[in-house]
């Protein structure tokens, strides 16, 4: 390869964003791709999309493709927000009857009233996503191609965005949804690919990739994942004085548990109360919990925070919270090689029936605010909550009702 000028030699090396990368998506399918920034994932939506042409192989898709990489990506600035809504309409192929038909329901979603017939210099980043999802969702594609754009806007924005997607999914859309949240992807998605350095990594269950994503972010700790092979016999419910790992030894564990993280300490066990009550097979809601685990430290760890986290079977969060967030008597100090430190977290519960899988955590807080997981214990608890009185949700809020007549017969 010769530099710009002629025969001098160049500095520039070819550089493959993506290679080898082979899949296939079937018709109605959610699928999502994850990925360190710069793994290629944006790249392999424009190459889906077609707006980047492959150096080599075949991309082939069937039916109308829509997609979020850019939300506002083309709209002209000095252009009414109207204006562009039907420029970006026509370059997508549409009809001016089929454009016209849906320009009241463009303006409804984007929700942005007078501004609607203002140029878009005028706008803030959250208006012109608002106009942006709604150009790009306001006839059902075949395919619909989610790169993070969901990001952007406020909660109720957001909140309308998985709203629509959730119907177009519902008519048979398919779904390629890019997103660093692995909860996200586990919620929205039957499947996901993990793509690292330019290759396809893995290709599996929403869960099981996220999980080994989650393990390439922060790698694991050595032989202290190592899970034990032995199963329990009878389970305990006390904390001993020792720092014996009898995490497995819980009648609740759950040995297909993901545990993950840097190293440097180690959560050996754990103990579930409700109402006082140790190891209960099943939790009524609003009783009292009490959450205790116990964490060996291999080295100094000079700012520990402690957490956890509750999510449904289907890996919908419910609650996380830990150490620097819940209210405490006292804050955590440094804490010196060869300690054992017992934790406990208390809350009154207000989960619904159903199962629910807890997660335990240990990290240490960074200067800049990062916490830097040192041993994760993801899904390693199975919780069964049962509650008498039926309510919808996932919640229930104890709501109480009241009334009066203010006028009518008694």
């Amino acid at each position: 390869m010769q530099g710009w000028v002629s025969g001098t030699p160049s500095h520039f090396t070819d550089h493959w964003v993506l290679k080898g990368i082979n899949f296939e998506v079937q018709p109605g399918e959610s699928v999502g791709i994850v990925g360190r920034n710069g793994a290629g994932k944006s790249t392999l939506l424009k190459l889906i999309v077609g707006t980047l042409p492959p150096t080599e192989g075949t991309v082939v898709t069937r039916g109308r493709v829509s997609a979020l990489l850019e939300l506002g990506m083309g709209f002209n600035p000095e252009f009414t927000a109207q204006q562009n809504v039907l420029h970006s309409c026509g370059l997508l192929g549409y009809q001016p009857a089929e454009i016209a038909e849906v320009l009241p329901a463009i303006r409804r979603f984007a929700e942005i009233g007078e501004y609607f017939d203002q140029p878009m210099r005028t706008f803030s980043s959250g208006m012109y996503g608002r106009v942006g999802f709604a150009v790009a969702t306001a006839f059902r594609p075949d395919i619909l191609i989610v790169d993070e754009a969901l990001a952007v806007g406020d909660l109720s924005f957001q909140a309308k965005c998985y709203e629509r997607i959730a119907a177009l999914r519902a008519t048979g859309t398919t779904l390629l949804f890019v997103s660093h949240g692995a909860g996200d992807i586990v919620k929205h998605c039957q499947r996901a690919l993990f793509i690292k350095d330019g290759t396809l990594a893995m290709d599996g269950s929403a869960r099981e990739v996220t999980n080994s994503y989650l393990d390439h972010l922060f790698g694991k700790g050595g032989s202290r994942t190592d899970r034990p092979i032995a199963v329990p016999v009878k389970a305990v419910d006390t904390f001993d004085e020792g720092s014996v790992d009898r995490y497995h030894e819980r009648a609740s564990y759950r040995k297909d548990e993901h545990r993950w993280g840097v190293g440097g300490a180690r959560i050996v066990d754990y103990l579930i109360e409700a109402d006082g009550v140790s190891s209960p097979a099943t939790i009524e809601t609003h009783q009292s919990m009490r959450i205790s685990f116990k964490v060996a430290f291999d080295r100094d760890v000079h700012r520990p925070v402690f957490g956890l986290l509750l999510k449904t079977i289907d890996g919908v969060f419910v609650y996380g919270t830990n150490s620097n967030l819940a209210r405490s008597s006292e804050v955590v100090g440094a804490v010196v090689a060869e300690s054992l430190r017992s934790v406990s977290f208390s809350f009154t519960l207000m989960a619904n029936t159903g199962g629910y899988l807890l997660s335990l955590g240990i990290s240490e807080e960074a200067n800049n605010g990062e916490l830097i997981p040192l041993d994760r214990r993801y899904d390693s608890v199975l919780i069964a909550v049962s509650h008498e009185t039926p309510v919808s949700g996932l919640v229930d809020f104890d709501a109480t009702f009241e009334h009066k007549r203010v006028m009518g017969a008694t």
